[in-house]
């Protein structure tokens, strides 16, 4: 009787334990639900300190909303905001993907470190209100045209840089794509914005980011460089970023980017641009002898947005060394390059457009 009167007991413990877990969850405050990604939300995307008085309670939610967000990976209303906003101050963040990162927060640091307002890596009001130069939205519609339908898409690009030798095009691969690279931001992004509808078919409208789209193409030669002109680059091989300077020295335009690799660092020291070609072939030579590739003469790759340097080459005066565009925009600074310094297409196409021949170029190891 006895053992049976103890295990009675544990019984109504885990009874009472149970019971008083249940009510426990009843009583903690549900997590709120993501805030929308909807252009409305984004252009009003707000800090709580600016909040209006008396709405304290409201941007207090707004604040557990991101962090709702974080967790659920959707992209946030506020950072969607401030990436395009520092894209438009040419402060890039590389692909917009309304997501906190490196890239984010190198951004945020570099501008506020020109702009002489505190040291931060986040978003604060003093900086918002510095970046809102204008009442312009940050996410506008664009239509889908019969020019975007009638692209020519590869069907798929090999990672073997051998087999892509062998297209005759490194274009885009689809729609998304394309348009995703265009306004500067990630496909995640794109789709998010535009649940459900096609990216192909004319007429369609979309939700993107109101930046300077990227074009193809070549450039008028006579009309570069372009102001405001840049005469030094800083390449920062330990904060993975590229930094652009006028004559006076005075920071003009930062990128993220993804610099060297154990095969081919990057190099040291002091060099100059040489030349800048835009939509470049990609010549290899077996003397890299990067990883995988088998070859033993050189070879070229065609051109186009998926070749191995993207859309742009600034050349050095190192052999085989440049600034240059990626097909993967969206892993800019997050992986290493084949030894050369790799920028999303849209940014070297910036850099490009700007940069003097003979720009000195200044690699710091740290």
């Amino acid at each position: 009787m006895q053992g049976f009167s103890m295990r009675a007991g544990l019984a109504a413990l885990a009874l009472a334990a149970l019971s008083g877990t249940a009510e426990a969850r009843k009583t903690q405050p549900k997590t709120p639900e993501p805030p929308p990604l909807t252009a409305e939300a984004i252009n009003n995307a707000a800090l709580p300190a600016e909040a209006e008085t008396g709405k304290e309670a409201k941007a207090g939610s707004k604040g557990a909303d991101r962090k709702a967000a974080r967790r659920t990976e959707r992209p946030d209303p506020l950072l969607v905001k401030v990436q395009v906003l520092l894209d438009r101050a040419r402060f890039s963040p590389g692909a917009i993907d309304g997501r906190d990162g490196d890239n984010l927060q190198g951004a945020i640091a570099a501008y506020a470190a020109a702009q002489g307002l505190p040291a931060t890596k986040a978003p604060t009001p003093a900086l918002l209100d510095k970046l809102r130069t204008d009442s312009k939205p940050v996410v506008t519609e664009y239509t889908v045209s019969e020019d975007d339908a009638k692209t020519p898409f590869v069907e798929r690009v090999p990672r073997e840089l051998e087999k892509q030798a062998d297209l005759d095009s490194l274009g885009y691969t689809n729609a998304r794509e394309m348009l995703a690279e265009r306004f500067h931001m990630s496909r995640d992004l794109l789709s998010a914005l535009n649940p459900g509808k096609p990216f192909d078919k004319p007429g369609t409208v979309l939700l993107v980011a109101a930046v300077t789209p990227l074009e193809s193409g070549r450039p008028n030669s006579k009309e570069l460089p372009q102001e405001p002109k840049v005469e030094r680059i800083e390449v920062d091989k330990t904060s993975r970023d590229v930094r652009a300077l006028d004559k006076d020295g005075k920071l003009v335009a930062y990128y993220p980017a993804s610099i060297g690799s154990a095969e081919k660092p990057a190099p040291s020291g002091e060099t100059k641009v040489t030349r800048v070609a835009f939509d470049p072939t990609y010549t290899y030579n077996p003397k890299y002898a990067f990883k995988g590739v088998k070859a033993r003469r050189k070879f070229t790759v065609k051109a186009g947005p998926n070749n191995p340097v993207g859309a742009v080459w600034i050349d050095l005066a190192i052999e085989s060394y440049g600034i240059h565009g990626t097909p993967e925009p969206e892993n800019v600074g997050k992986t290493e390059s084949h030894g050369c310094i790799r920028l999303t297409n849209w940014d070297a196409r910036d850099l490009g457009l700007h940069v003097a021949k003979g720009a000195r170029v200044s690699f710091k190891d740290g």
